[in-house]
């Protein structure tokens, strides 16, 4: 079954971007192509075991098994090895991205204190977004009372966008709440 997300794309969001940027092409309309979750934790240096408990959190809020990500290079000041593992991430993509995409804006984001909406600066210039949460209980997967870590994340939304406004326009259509300035 399809996503409603995804769906909704393809019956309004689509034709409305084409209308609005004026897109000769169906492939210049920008889409989502994928979603990172990543979070990294100093905690990890001491305790390797904390990344299991954020990798449980994290696949119940992902919907599928997260990585490992490790450290490049050594820091002696943060006491770091270089492939010493440090944090967890999840490239999620097609009707995962989409689904979890829904449930992030619909669900999770007005759980967060005092939600006015997110910044419409975070994007980087080639029509990706990034935003950081402090806390993963927002998610309602996550069952307070079992939480034995409690983490912050960083979720980057990818899109096929060139510029700003675009992605902007495409991440609006498609219901992320921003904050108007």
């Amino acid at each position: 079954m399809t996503p409603r997300l995804k769906q909704q794309y393809v019956e309004r969001v689509g034709p409305a971007l084409t209308k609005q940027f004026e897109y000769r092409n169906p492939n210049q309309v920008p889409r989502l192509v994928k979603v990172v979750l990543n979070t990294t934790t100093k905690e990890a240096v001491a305790d390797a075991k904390v990344l299991d408990l954020i990798t449980e959190d994290l696949a119940l809020i992902a919907g599928q098994r997260p990585v490992r990500t490790y450290a490049r290079r050594a820091i002696a000041a943060f006491k770091i090895r270089q492939g010493m593992p440090l944090g967890v991430k999840v490239t999620l993509r097609g009707d995962r991205m989409y689904e979890f995409f829904d449930r992030f804006c619909n669900f999770a984001a007005p759980q967060i204190r005092d939600f006015q909406g997110f910044s419409p600066d975070s994007f980087d210039g080639r029509g990706s977004y990034s935003l950081g949460l402090s806390e993963q209980l927002i998610f309602p997967e996550i069952e307070t009372a079992k939480v034995k870590k409690v983490f912050g994340m960083n979720i980057t939304f990818h899109t096929t966008a060139k510029h700003d406004d675009e992605a902007r326009a495409l991440l609006e259509a498609l219901g992320m709440p921003f904050r108007r300035k």
